[in-house]
């Protein structure tokens, strides 16, 4: 039996496996700038893997499918080293993660695309990753493009009445990415954008650059992580009555992100983030399973977590067999139209379809999950607003 890995801050959280075990890696920032965000998201992927095991297990042979985690802290360099350890000691079939865009480029880039290993991000949302993967049918993820919210947090600031705003974006792939969307699309909206400037995280206070932003506009669009800026800036903005409005990403979603700033300090906020559409029978299917088992439906990434996790699943049940070099087309297949339709926690349901020879097109918890020729989803967005001391989120029409 291999050794399981103590769960360590830093360390690697590794499943003890058999050598039967389909075993795919998730290499999770369970440490680093949004730990409170993934979470939640880590317990979804375990509770897709809950639900193939329940249900029979991979193959005729009821092989185990077990998720090999990793820390890969929003971090390029932690996912490099995370990724090349799943893939190389853990022999892992496929990655489902990172959570992170930076980590996400980095580590294709340098370890899975190289090793032909097949990267399902839960939520990598960065318009750089549509085009780099050249041709080679290996990145895919199960959460929309910043391509698309950019889009949508500009059009939400020009509904506010917001004509003109301050841009400051953290210095890493993601938020550098999206802001570049929002400050394109508001623009072109006919907004103005009064001051566009990168920060870098982590420092103890950003004083001098909300006030110079400040000087320009009430309003701030903010496109950082809680957890390594975010948070101190808006703090800084606050104490100073530089900006007044606040809007941005996924990345500020947090209730950490309250807890410290007040939430009687927040009526001027709004952040938006990918969102599954509460109204539709892929997500209520997934809602009761999720409340069954205390994970919150709802939250950031969770559903889109637990569709990249059940989605591997269901693409290695089609392959037939562990072999990664399989396991690009068949995700595809199963996730993309026609076939019968597949709901979160029907795993039972779909292996007997694709025993008897049949095609399935899993409709996720997230939504549809059809993959495009970049391996990107469409998806839904929502506005986010603090009430009664929680975020409260409504989705973007």
């Amino acid at each position: 039996m291999k050794p399981q890995i103590a769960a360590g801050l830093a360390c690697y959280l590794m499943a003890t496996t058999a050598s039967a075990d389909v075993v795919v890696g998730n290499p999770m920032a369970v440490t680093g700038p949004i730990p409170d965000l993934v979470a939640p998201m880590v317990l979804a992927v375990d509770l897709a893997a809950e639900h193939v095991n329940a249900q029979g297990g991979m193959f005729a042979s009821g092989e185990k499918f077990v998720i090999a985690r990793a820390d890969s802290q929003c971090d390029p360099v932690a996912a490099v080293d995370a990724v090349t350890k799943l893939i190389n000691v853990s022999m892992v079939t496929a990655i489902v993660g990172p959570v992170c865009s930076g980590a996400t480029i980095a580590q294709a880039d340098s370890v899975s695309i190289p090793a032909g290993v097949v990267t399902l991000s839960v939520s990598a949302s960065s318009p750089m990753i549509t085009n780099m993967e050249s041709g080679t049918d290996l990145v895919f993820r199960s959460a929309a493009s910043d391509a698309y919210q950019g889009v949508a947090l500009a059009e939400l600031a020009i509904a506010k009445g917001i004509m003109d705003i301050a841009v400051s974006y953290a210095n890493d792939d993601y938020n550098a990415g999206i802001a570049e969307v929002f400050v394109n699309s508001f623009s072109e909206m006919g907004g103005t954008v009064t001051s566009n400037e990168a920060h870098e995280p982590n420092k103890a206070s950003y004083r001098a650059e909300v006030a110079t932003m400040g000087a320009g506009s009430d309003n701030l669009a903010l496109f950082a992580y809680y957890g390594s800026g975010g948070i101190t800036i808006m703090r800084n903005a606050l104490e100073t009555g530089a900006f007044s409005t606040f809007i941005g990403a996924d990345g500020m979603l947090a209730q950490e992100t309250i807890d410290q700033i007040g939430a009687e300090n927040l009526g001027g906020a709004t952040f938006t983030t990918s969102t599954p559409n509460l109204t539709t029978a892929g997500y209520a299917a997934f809602k009761g399973l999720a409340e069954a088992a205390d994970v919150p439906s709802a939250s950031p990434f969770v559903a889109n977590s637990y569709d990249a996790a059940f989605m591997m699943a269901l693409a290695i049940e089609k392959a037939g067999s562990a072999d990664r070099s399989a396991i690009s087309a068949s995700l595809r297949s199963i996730a993309n139209a026609p076939g019968e339709v597949i709901q979160a926690g029907e795993f039972a349901k779909a292996k007997a379809i694709l025993a008897a020879g049949g095609d399935i097109h899993y409709n996720g918890a997230a939504g549809p999950q059809d993959f495009d020729a970049n391996g990107d989803v469409l998806g839904y967005f929502s506005a986010n607003v603090v009430k009664d001391g929680v975020w409260e989120g409504t989705i973007i029409e």
